[in-house]
């Protein structure tokens, strides 16, 4: 536990290389590697673009709890649900599976629910393409084997800043998504609105689409 630690405060201050982590720590480089990989698996830390390693999300989720983060994420899916007339949710990743923290269900008629609490996969969905997309490459890769989408699907997802996804979750059923940041760029959860694909469509209209980046966007900054 020290060790990783050593890691935690190394990064603490600036993003660290590999080479960086060894100089700053004293650790030999194999269990320094090691432990960082672990540390990123768990979000506690995470990789820049550079590639250096960085504080991850997961730091400042702990910082506020999952409560607090559901709390302060709900108010904005009740806007998002009365904008789009959608059931709207917001995930946080917990390793291979995203975890609904907040939701807002629609008042009545035909409704995609997700419980608050509810655990689901990162294979499928578009929730789960807006958090693997900018998860790195080797997470990716060992989760793109069993998914329902391919490494393409969030490439565009990196480019246009929001997923899609019809009935990979379950049949008839569409989402639309996009990425909630902190303050550091990081991505801390997943803004979601689901519902019948009749409703929804196979293409989502740019009302609906900026209805959800505008959720996004107020949510990363309430975050911050």
């Amino acid at each position: 536990m020290d060790k990783a630690v050593s890691i935690l405060h190394a990064v603490a201050h600036e993003p660290a290389t590999l080479a960086e982590l060894v100089a700053r720590t004293g650790l030999p480089r194999a269990t320094a590697h090691r432990l960082a990989v672990a540390l990123e698996g768990h979000r506690l830390v995470r990789r820049t673009d550079g590639g250096s390693w960085a504080p991850g999300p997961a730091l400042a989720e702990l910082g506020r709890g999952t409560a607090d983060i559901g709390e302060m994420a709900g108010r904005h899916l009740v806007t998002l649900r009365d904008a789009t007339g959608e059931s709207a949710q917001f995930y946080v990743r917990d390793g291979a599976t995203r975890v609904c923290v907040a939701a807002a269900e629609r008042t009545s008629g035909l409704r995609d629910t997700v419980p608050v609490g509810a655990r689901l996969p990162m294979t499928a969905g578009s929730a789960a393409h807006a958090l693997l997309a900018f998860m790195p490459v080797d997470e990716v890769n060992r989760l793109l084997p069993n998914a329902s989408f391919t490494a393409r699907t969030l490439l565009d997802v990196r480019r246009r800043g929001w997923a899609h996804s019809v009935a990979e979750r379950e049949p008839g059923v569409a989402s639309l998504s996009a990425p909630v940041r902190d303050a550091t760029g990081a991505v801390l959860g997943a803004v979601s609105i689901s519902g019948p694909v009749e409703r929804l469509g196979r293409r989502p209209g740019a009302e609906v689409i900026g209805a959800v980046l505008d959720a996004s966007a107020a949510i990363s900054r309430a975050a911050r």
